[in-house]
């Protein structure tokens, strides 16, 4: 658990977040984090996660509906690999710039700071009319935009050995039909109420706050390009799913896993409802190899209506207790999954739909832990063949061992904690551990 502030005052800390468990999970982490250093922590998100967040002590304010949240997921382009921005946007994004601005308007005082993650855009124009001290937060890499290496955009390669004007056109194409297209027009028109001059090519730099960029992940995980924000910080993994051990693993889960040798899991994502070819090509995988599985799901209703012995459907699990004891994880590639995984130590087979999830399966391959299968080439042969290789292939699983050793979410917590205190009016502190560390402390 982060340590107790003793810095220059308390603070009002205000997380806005939007999206999936995947992405609320960590401002949860964090907003505890920051609690125990005796800050007041207020998340802004949808109230479908109102009773978790409220039930660790935290506040809590609202953007949205649980039936917008519940109409975004069953949207079956959300996870289209060309139209999932435009449902993300339309649906989360564009609604709560309004709303997010607003709120941070009404409870922001002398002593309030904004850590917001990176597609609340409210909070950046918040920041820049109200002068609230504002930290852009990050959870995954592909948010931030390289012309150097980026990695994968959507499922395009990205790298230093292409030519620089070519990836100029190239991200100014993706800006012009994709990220301005959807985000645009209506975030100008609310900066035009406000007396705000407009802006243009969102991702190139406005999404980053001036003052403080916070990656949610490892330099390990990905190395820091030349070109990113320079007040770009990397923390590391921040790990939180709601679980304390196995005291919360439901019963027929942990008698499911101690029935036999290690599972193998299988899950789209909490919010993924409309993935009823990945649960049928994966049973058909298992059926293949024989081996003992555990579907994960929040809808039940998208798998197959009879499985085979030896493969069992459960709801909503604690990952930092059951993913330790599995075989393998096969999923979706949503960074906080991935995350809970690496600190697993398990293999991952990443069955990427769209948004983040081709560079995280692309960073897994790359890191050697584990292999990415594109959902559109995801056949029960090619999962069967890809998961037994995994499963076979001991120094892979070596490796696995080892990266878990490298996660540490409690220091993670702590650094952002650190430099979320640092935005208050005042001298800035430096740590012991900062000033041993200096520049590459903050990952540039």
């Amino acid at each position: 658990m982060p340590t107790s502030y003793t810095g220059r005052r308390r603070l009002h800390v205000l997380l806005p977040t939007l999206g999936s468990s995947g992405d609320v999970h960590p401002v949860i982490a964090l907003g505890v984090a920051l609690r125990a250093r005796m800050h007041r922590a207020t998340i802004i998100t949808n109230p479908l996660f109102q009773t978790l967040i409220e039930e660790q002590g935290l506040q809590f304010l609202p953007v949205g509906s649980i039936e917008d949240a519940h109409a975004a997921i069953a949207d079956p382009d959300l996870w289209h690999r060309r139209k999932g921005f435009g449902v993300v946007a339309q649906r989360m994004m564009v609604p709560a710039i309004a709303r997010i601005y607003r709120l941070i308007e009404a409870h922001a005082d002398a002593d309030t700071v904004v850590a917001a993650s990176g597609i609340c855009l409210g909070a950046r124009v918040a920041q820049e009319k109200l002068g609230v001290p504002t930290a852009t937060m990050h959870l995954q890499p592909s948010v931030i935009r390289s012309l150097v290496d980026a990695g994968m955009v959507g499922d395009f390669r990205i790298s230093a050995s292409q030519p620089l004007w070519f990836k100029r056109a190239f991200f100014r194409l993706v800006d012009w039909a994709v990220v301005d297209h959807e985000l645009k027009r209506p975030l100008n028109e609310f900066r035009a109420t406000l007396g705000l001059a407009p802006v243009h090519r969102l991702l190139r730099r406005w999404l980053h706050s001036p003052q403080c960029v916070i990656g949610f992940f490892p330099d390990w995980f990905a190395r820091p390009q030349p070109d990113w924000p320079p007040q770009t910080h990397l923390v590391g993994f921040a790990l939180w799913d709601g679980a304390r051990g196995a005291a919360h693993t439901p019963s027929e889960a942990q008698e499911f896993i101690d029935a036999g040798e290690p599972p193998v899991i299988f899950t789209p994502g909490s919010a993924g409802s409309t993935m009823q070819r990945f649960f049928l090509e994966s049973v058909e995988a298992v059926r293949k190899l024989g081996v003992r599985a555990m579907l994960v799901t929040n809808f039940p209703e998208q798998l197959p209506r009879e499985l085979p012995p030896g493969v069992s459907a459960f709801g909503y699990l604690p990952f930092s207790a059951v993913l330790p004891r599995a075989a393998l994880l096969v999923y979706h590639g949503g960074i906080g999954t991935l995350a809970q995984s690496i600190k697993a130590g398990i293999p991952h087979l990443v069955v990427p739909n769209g948004h983040d999830q081709f560079d995280n399966g692309w960073r897994i391959e790359q890191l050697g832990l584990g292999r990415s299968l594109a959902q559109t080439r995801y056949r029960a042969g090619r999962a069967a063949a890809s998961i037994r290789a995994l499963l076979d292939d001991g120094p892979l699983k070596q490796r696995c061992r080892e990266y878990a050793e490298r996660i540490d979410s409690p220091a993670a917590l702590t650094s952002a904690c650190e430099l979320i205190e640092d935005l208050a009016p005042g001298p800035p502190r430096q740590s012991e551990a900062d000033a041993a560390a200096g520049p590459l402390h903050a990952g540039i």
